[in-house]
């Protein structure tokens, strides 16, 4: 008899379900008012009906989950001095999308060693995301697998569809039940489309395959997102955060009758993958936000403890201390300069 499943399947491991990891980790009183309330803020920008912008700012990914508590405390000091200008939303992100290989993210692989330990990984995400809501920070990360969410998406202010996955109807339909708004960012060539699909598909209520709190595979069906947004991040094509691009984006939006509000990245094609560049970036976009662009919502920053970025190797204990293990960033001393310019910028507006 020949086998016919699972042939190139070398071992498969149970999961703790989400509700073992949330008794673990319980969510207090206190950061569930705090992140509603985060979450109503993103949405009134996102509305038009509050003046400030959201910053999106933090490391690429989380690879040490100190580094990220050290970065969160610097963050909200910062935050608090810019807050009536800017809601700063902090990056969390914890899984990365890969065009080939490479390493995953925090919740795949937290020991950095390819042992997939993927049941601590959900704890060191969960506690984190605790630890940083219970210190005033909203959450920002990427919605990257669909079994992810019922871990740590009551934790989440704000999340995103990677430009990899944003065509993918399986990740239209998640994000048709996610809780928290949601950006979609343009295809790696640049091209719009297949966000602007992404948003009215999410929109909509679906049926889809997934799981419920107890790790039972079961059939989602969701009432739809309307907090769906496009973010611009560049392509293969080019840059697309110029006054030109933005422009464009807004009547593409317009024409689909979606809501005309964007957040731009100022990484990734915006920047040419070149981390020195993003505050070319960002000071062009706030030029804009200045010039009277109410649709510009948010702008989004790559940012760590130290600028630039490290590979992983065999041995992770060598690694440098503060710098991303996959994109490049820029550093705290630029971020803060960036932001506290930005503030002092946007007063006038704010106060109009």
């Amino acid at each position: 008899m020949h086998q016919t499943d699972n042939i190139n399947v070398h071992r498969i491991e149970k999961l703790a379900p989400p509700t073992e990891i949330k008794r673990e980790f319980p969510i207090s009183e206190a950061a569930q008012d705090f992140v509603f309330d985060s979450r109503q803020h993103i949405q009134k920008i996102l509305a038009g009906d509050e003046d400030r912008l959201i910053a999106v700012v933090g490391p690429c990914s989380i690879h040490n989950v100190d580094m990220a508590i050290e970065y969160g405390t610097r963050l909200k000091k910062l935050s608090d001095k810019v807050s009536e200008t800017m809601l700063v939303v902090m990056r969390v992100y914890f899984e990365k999308p890969r065009t080939t290989v490479g390493w995953k993210g925090l919740i795949n692989d937290p020991h950095l060693n390819d042992t997939f330990d993927m049941v601590e990984g959900y704890r060191l995400a969960r506690k984190l995301l605790l630890t940083l809501a219970e210190m005033g920070i909203p959450a920002a990360s990427e919605a990257l697998e669909p079994i992810t969410p019922q871990y740590i998406a009551d934790l989440i202010s704000l999340a995103s569809i990677g430009a990899r996955t944003t065509e993918s109807p399986t990740h239209r339909q998640m994000a048709s039940g996610l809780s928290m708004p949601i950006g979609f960012k343009n295809g790696t060539d640049g091209d719009l489309q297949i966000a602007l699909d992404a948003m009215t598909s999410s929109n909509a209520p679906h049926s889809f395959l997934g799981i419920d709190p107890e790790g039972a595979t079961c059939v989602v069906h969701s009432k739809g997102n309307p907090w769906g947004h496009l973010i611009l991040r560049g392509g293969r094509s080019g840059p697309n955060y110029s006054r030109e691009s933005v422009a464009e984006a807004i009547a593409a939006l317009e024409k689909r009758n979606l809501p005309a509000r964007l957040l731009v990245d100022c990484s990734h094609g915006n920047s040419l993958k070149d981390h020195t560049r993003q505050a070319g970036v960002f000071r062009d976009v706030l030029d804009q936000r200045m010039a009277g662009s109410r649709a510009i919502a948010g702008v989004m920053l790559e940012s760590n403890l130290m600028p630039g970025n490290q590979k992983l190797t065999d041995d992770p204990s060598k690694l440098e201390y503060g710098v991303s293990i996959t994109d490049a960033c820029i550093g705290w001393d630029e971020t803060e300069e960036l932001l506290l310019e930005a503030n002092e910028r946007l007063k006038s507006l704010v106060s109009a």
